[in-house]
């Protein structure tokens, strides 16, 4: 059983002000240092526990990878210290270890070998990892000659060709084609569910939400979220969306008493929202019933564009709908500073799979939140949907269906 402890990791690069101060370091007598010591990462602990599965999240620069080849060994910490029980197997950054002018086939001894494989295990799992990989004829021509999603195949087949105890995998998956990223996370989740511990880096929220019940996020080198999936994305939404130096996130208690993540420089603010059934304030609706949300609005400052948008999440926190008055084309224009302004986003047929949702309801300009976030209420909203008249089905959607023998 594989399991990871981080102790209040750090790492440090040295910084020098011009090309002849690394010299005149290295010549000195007294050791003065002439750099200044740049951190990528500082203070980072948690434990991974047997069978855990993290998901690591962050913006480019966040330290993720660092972090990754911190746990690996292939760099080491300038402070703190990492315990590893188990044999580890890494899919960092594409093809790795891969000598270009070697055959696939060799390319495979040798990072075998890496992962502490003998050659007699090698050779006799090397069956397995061409049908794994799916590359033909390629394996026994050089890795120079390969796409990028080629050497991702056969990386990705060489370090899960025997289960290990610790699975660690960066964005490599992301690289080539949908058949193969799916066929990847299939093995991914039979590590999983054998108790594999892993430790996953993605951009994805709806991989981190499907492959891991635990995720961390790192920004600008410090841990800043360690929780849910779904409470920690959120968060690093409101994170990507803070653009202007007086715009905040903020914890606020929404109906359901549950803290929930809250953003925006406040130009437009959320007064109250509310789902709307015969002229009625509603929490439960069936399917397939004609329901309105309602969103009450002040602004606060002079804005050119007003967009209003919503998103329907599932109790798993997975994205089921949502769009705004952009894409639907109206958005508000000219609005003054203490202006109100109501709107209703209605559905003529709310066809919903039975089940508890939650919405997110959001302000901004133009058709993302990213670009002028105003206002961002995270779960603001929170419904279930009950079985109708129509027939029974399973799943977030409800689609008519007609059948019929021929």
């Amino acid at each position: 059983m594989g399991k990871l402890v981080i102790n209040n990791i750090g790492k440090a690069y040295k910084r020098y002000p011009n090309r002849w101060s690394r010299l005149l370091e290295w010549s000195d007598p007294h050791g003065r240092p002439r750099h200044e010591a740049h951190w990528v990462l500082r203070g980072v602990s948690f434990e991974v526990a047997p069978g855990e599965s993290v998901g690591i999240i962050g913006a480019n620069g966040a330290g993720k990878s660092t972090l990754l080849k911190i746990i690996t060994g292939t760099t080491q910490p300038s402070q703190g210290s990492v315990e590893v029980r188990g044999r580890i197997a890494a899919l960092l950054e594409l093809g790795m270890g891969f000598h270009p002018d070697f055959t696939g086939r060799q390319n495979v001894l040798m990072a075998g070998q890496l992962l502490g494989l003998s050659v007699a295990e090698i050779t006799a799992q090397m069956p397995a990892i061409e049908d794994f990989a799916e590359i033909g004829d390629y394996i026994d021509q050089p890795v120079r000659t390969y796409s990028s999603g080629m050497q991702v195949r056969l990386a990705f087949s060489v370090a899960t060709t025997i289960r290990p105890d610790i699975l660690i995998v960066d964005e490599a998956l992301s690289v080539g084609d949908l058949y193969f990223q799916h066929k990847s996370f299939e093995r991914i989740r039979q590590f999983r569910d054998q108790d594999t511990t892993l430790l996953f880096v993605s951009h994805s929220p709806g991989a981190i939400k499907t492959l891991c019940n635990r995720a961390i996020l790192l920004d600008q080198g410090i841990m800043v979220r360690d929780g849910s999936p779904d409470v920690v994305l959120d968060y690093y939404n409101a994170i990507i969306a803070r653009q202007e130096a007086d715009q905040h996130i903020r914890q606020v208690e929404s109906e359901t008493r549950k803290n929930t993540i809250r953003s925006g420089n406040q130009a437009a603010v959320i007064e109250r929202v509310d789902m709307i059934l015969n002229g009625q304030s509603v929490r439960a609706v069936q399917i397939g019933e004609a329901v309105r949300f309602r969103i009450d609005c002040v602004i606060h400052q002079d804005l050119e564009e007003l967009t209003v948008g919503f998103l329907i999440r599932d109790q798993l926190g997975n994205d089921v709908f949502g769009t705004n008055t952009w894409y639907l084309g109206s958005s508000r224009r000219g609005l003054k500073g203490g202006d109100r302004c109501c709107l209703e986003f209605e559905f003529p047929e709310f066809n919903l799979g039975v089940g508890n949702y939650s919405v997110t309801f959001a302000l901004h300009s133009g058709h993302a939140h990213v670009s002028n976030n105003y206002d961002w209420w995270n779960q603001a909203l929170v419904l279930q949907v009950v079985p109708g008249s129509g027939f029974r089905a399973t799943g977030v959607g409800y689609l008519p269906t007609l059948s019929h023998w021929i």
